[in-house]
């Protein structure tokens, strides 16, 4: 009767040895928080600086602050300077895209990118005297900008395994209505002179900041990159991130398009396009305001480009 109580003390100490090694072994990866709440001080503070259409005071002005922002971090810095002629002013501009690169010696490199200017004319108002204001860009510009920026202090904190290549686009924003393709001149440019080695994969943000956020998948994103598509829509679902739904819906011609015609950077797009609903228009209008966007949306993209980026596989 000894004998066996020993041996089943045994074979009990070698399953719980095993179960722990199992456990041990699995044991999840530690992903950084996201903060909403910083990310959306940073949507504000954008929008202190006005309108970010360039040729305006706030694009200078916000274009300094950004480099201070950016400079202060371990990344390295690229500044890319360009001349162009605005589609909707026809009007000789200076745009700059700025790039920070973390953990540059990475072999796959992962793109974030967003828009950080606003558009020029308000020409989506119901007010004919308000179309011909500047859009102050809360949602349209502030929203993926002010989720990178966070994204960039949580990079500088804890170093990613992957190589991370955060761009924020310039001359987005300034094309004509109905002509998709004078849009994105920013990343237009990016692709044709890439300042870095090309990266493996890109996601874009944008409009990310609406109250009443909704982000399906955009039929572009699908076309170019189904496989990640249905990889980033199912970690949101694993996350119970509400706002991203797996229904493909209209095409948008956003910074992710020209990464992929003239660079083929597999590239997609996280944009929730009807801001605030179908009913409703608030995007390239004066209601495009802070008052309008919420920490909760930028969070919930976020949170998913966090889990994303620390606790996925990539190859």
């Amino acid at each position: 009767m000894w004998q066996l109580e020993d041996k089943m003390k045994k074979i009990l100490f070698l399953f719980l040895f095993l179960v722990s090694c199992n456990t041990t072994s699995k044991k999840s990866i530690d992903i950084p928080d996201f903060n909403s709440n910083t990310a959306f001080t940073y949507l504000e503070k954008q929008c202190e600086f006005g309108p970010r259409n360039p040729g305006s005071v706030g694009h200078v002005d916000f274009s300094n602050y950004l480099t201070d922002f950016l400079n202060d971090l371990p990344g390295k810095l690229t500044i890319q300077e360009f001349s162009y002629i605005e589609p909707v002013t026809d009007m000789k501009r200076e745009g700059k895209n700025f790039i920070i690169q973390f953990n540059e010696k990475a072999e796959y490199r992962l793109l974030l990118g967003a828009h950080w200017d606003t558009r020029s004319f308000s020409d989506q108002d119901e007010s004919i005297d308000n179309q011909r204001l500047p859009v102050l860009g809360a949602n349209d510009g502030a929203s993926g900008t002010a989720v990178l920026m966070e994204l960039c202090s949580i990079f500088s904190l804890h170093n990613p395994e992957i190589g991370i290549d955060v761009v924020f686009f310039d001359a987005e924003d300034g094309g004509i209505a109905g002509e998709p393709e004078t849009f994105a001149l920013g990343a237009k440019f990016f692709a044709e002179n890439l300042p870095i080695t090309k990266p493996d994969f890109a996601i874009i943000i944008d409009m990310v900041g609406d109250k009443n956020l909704t982000i399906p998948i955009e039929r572009l994103s699908y076309n170019i990159a189904p496989d990640k598509v249905k990889e980033i829509w199912s970690l949101a679902e694993d996350l119970s991130l509400s706002a991203f739904k797996k229904t493909i819906e209209s095409e948008i011609y956003d910074d992710h398009v020209p990464l992929w015609e003239i660079a083929q950077i597999p590239a997609i797009d996280i944009i929730d396009f009807k801001y605030p609903n179908m009913f409703y228009n608030y995007w390239h209008t004066q209601l495009d305001t802070p008052e309008n966007c919420s920490p909760q949306s930028l969070g919930q993209v976020g949170d998913l480009l966090v889990n994303y980026v620390y606790g996925s596989t990539h190859q």
